[in-house]
């Protein structure tokens, strides 16, 4: 049994050092893709062509295509049936829970390579990271200190996670990823490290790889 845990740890321990690669290897590929661009840009300006992109975040889209309800496992996680609508918007989206699961979003992510903050985000940003792959843990006025403290430390530990305080969630620390959720007791719940492990890039991932750098910071 024992041999077992420690193999499932190392196991762990080297999925989230792979993630870890192949985000540093996106991230350099980004930055030469950013300077490519920059190039580019420069010779259009100098030749006198400057044209207009439109994005396809238009400001008319509707807001989120998201219809259907949760269903509680025996595990406590709460699944979402329904549909979950996957459009860039660039306004706000009326969520049908809180922190949402997933919906239309904006199509600026928050960081989310262990990143922690310490103001409520813009849910449409953060839907996007769970888009990513990222787990959300998020908590309200009523978790203590020690909890928040130790769940940030482990968040800052983990590739493809994010922390931030939501007031308008109704339990005190909840744990969310794309198209499920669930609320744990406090950091020492053994339900945390099981979320983790099975949503953190887990098989829910709209966008298996996608980068969690080089979004929003707040």
């Amino acid at each position: 049994m024992g041999s077992a845990k420690k193999s499932n740890t190392a196991a762990r321990k080297a999925r989230i050092e792979e993630m870890r690669r192949a985000e540093q290897a996106r991230e350099r590929r980004n930055r030469f893709l950013t300077i490519g661009a920059g190039v580019l840009a420069v010779a259009g300006l100098v030749v006198g062509g400057v044209y207009v992109v439109k994005s396809q975040d238009d400001s008319s889209a509707a807001d989120a295509k998201t219809s259907g309800h949760f269903v509680t496992g025996k595990d406590g996680v709460k699944t979402w049936k329904g549909t979950l609508g996957r459009t860039h918007v660039a306004r706000t989206v009326k969520y049908q829970a809180e922190p949402p699961v997933g919906g239309d979003h904006n199509k600026a992510w928050m960081n989310c390579n262990g990143d922690v903050y310490t103001k409520a985000l813009t849910n449409v940003n953060a839907v996007h990271s769970l888009e990513h792959g990222a787990v959300w843990v998020t908590y309200n006025s009523k978790a203590s200190k020690a909890d928040v403290d130790a769940l940030a430390a482990r968040v800052r530990k983990t590739p493809y996670t994010l922390m931030s305080p939501d007031d308008q969630q109704k339990d005190p620390i909840m744990l969310t990823a794309w198209g499920s959720q669930r609320t744990v007791t406090g950091a020492s719940d053994p339900n945390v490290g099981k979320f983790f492990e099975q949503f953190v890039q887990g098989k829910q991932t709209p966008e298996p790889g996608a980068t969690c750098s080089g979004g929003l910071s707040q």
